[in-house]
This record gives C-alpha cells, structure tokens and sequence, in this order.
C-alpha cells in the first residue's frame, strides 16, 4: 500500500489543484471528502481512482474499495487536501463523469439559472433528489456543480440524479414541444404558487440570488409564481423557495 507523508509531494500538489474548477476540468477529476460522501461515490456509477486515508481511519467492511486504490498520507497531508476545519482522515479522487442525458423529457425538472452560491445550489439538489424530480438542469452562470461546497451541501445528491448543463432558453423551448409546462420564479406579474395544480409533469426554474430568474427567460415561461411572504423578511433564500414549490407541484 502506497504511502504520502511529506505536503510537497507532487502528487499532492497536482491534487489540490482540483479545488478550482480549472484545475479540475484540466485533469478531469474532482476530489471528495468525508467518510459519507466517499461511500455515496461508491455506491454510484463515478469512478473512484484512489482513496487517500490516514493511518487511524478505517475503511468499513461494506464498501468496495480495493486495496491498490488506497493511498495512507500524514494528517499534514490529509489537512492539505481537506477544505474542512477538522478533516474526517479520508478524501477520494473521482473521475470527472461525462454529462448525463436524460433518456426523455417526461417528469419533473428544476432548471437553475446563474445561482453563485455553492451552498444553495448544493442545498436546491439535494432537495430536488429527496422530493424525487426526474433531474437538474444547471443554466450559465452557475456554480461549478463538482465545486467541494456544492458536494458537501448536496450531501452526495449530485450522484443520485441526472444533472446537466445548458442554456434555460434552449431548455424551455425543448419542454415546450413536448408539452411541459414551463414554470419561472418572480416577484412581479406572478401569481401564489397555489394559483396553480400540482403538476405530474413540470419544469421550474428559479434564479440568481440578488437578481432572480433573468427577463429574457421569464418572458417565455407559461407561467410565473412565487411564495408570498407574511412576515417582515424582504425575501426567502433560494433553496428555500425551491424546497417549498418542488413539494408543492410534486403534489
């Protein structure tokens, strides 16, 4: 079993690379941490390439992890590559997956449009995963779905359900010519979201944090909603808002 004891190892160099997105899409991997993510990776169709752990942490019996993928590195080194304040003893480099297609546009669908917040775009898909939408559909503009915040708010959501990327506009047209209905956030010329039926079939869509869902999208969506406020906040987060309408259409 291979061991790193010394944070000026090359190769640990080249890994904490994969903390920004261009470090990241150049190698194509992206680096977990934490004893429940790992075992949601493995649990997952990603390809875990090597698991680095420190001599006390202990790999359980459950998962699938082969011995030559193990990799023991030094708490120093464990604390370089962790973004946490107290590490758990175990990160795993995964393979950066190729974009999943969704095998036909039937279901319900949260599109995301330029939400900066890693914490709130982690929060909104593993919300989408536990009210079951079909998938994600991440627009331009938007955090790095494989940025460590995202995965850690996900809490492993991001291997559980398709997540793609593209534009919304070209989206919404693609939902229009089958016949889903197109839903947008905003706060003027919207109804309550109880305006509406709880739909079998949906796609909605919710918006960056300071600006909402952008004009040029919601002057093409069927119908815009929002969730009224009754005390003195002068908005909801996010993923709040998001939480709150998928349960509702889902119905």
């Amino acid at each position: 079993m291979k061991r790193i004891d010394s944070p000026k190892n090359e190769q640990i160099k080249h890994w904490k690379k994969l903390k920004t997105r261009k470090g990241r899409e150049k190698v194509g991997r992206f680096l977990i941490e934490g004893n429940h993510l790992v075992e949601e990776a493995l649990k997952s169709p990603i390809e875990v390439e090597w698991l680095l752990m420190t001599e006390t942490t202990v790999i359980p019996s459950s998962w699938e992890a082969r011995n030559q993928d193990v990799i023991i590195v030094s708490d120093q080194v464990m604390k370089e590559l962790a973004e946490t304040e107290t590490p758990q003893g175990m990160v795993a480099i995964c393979i950066l997956p190729q974009e999943q297609a969704f095998t036909e546009l039937k279901g319900q669908f949260l599109m995301i449009d330029r939400v900066q917040d890693p914490g709130n775009l982690g929060t909104m898909i593993r919300t989408a995963d536990a009210a079951g939408v079909t998938g994600v559909i991440l627009g331009e503009g938007t955090v790095d779905v494989f940025n460590s915040k995202v995965i850690r708010a996900s809490q492993g959501s991001i291997f559980h359900l398709p997540i793609v990327k593209g534009d919304v506009l070209e989206w919404i047209q693609q939902f229009k010519m089958v016949g889903i209905p197109v839903f947008g956030t905003a706060l003027m010329g919207a109804s309550s979201y109880t305006a509406i039926e709880p739909q079998s079939n949906y796609a909605l869509i919710v918006g960056n944090e300071g600006e909402g869902v952008a004009e040029e999208i919601l002057a093409i969506t069927d119908q815009d909603i929002y969730v009224p406020i009754y005390g003195q906040a002068e908005s909801l987060n996010v993923a709040v808002a998001a939480g709150i309408l998928l349960y509702y259409l889902r119905g």
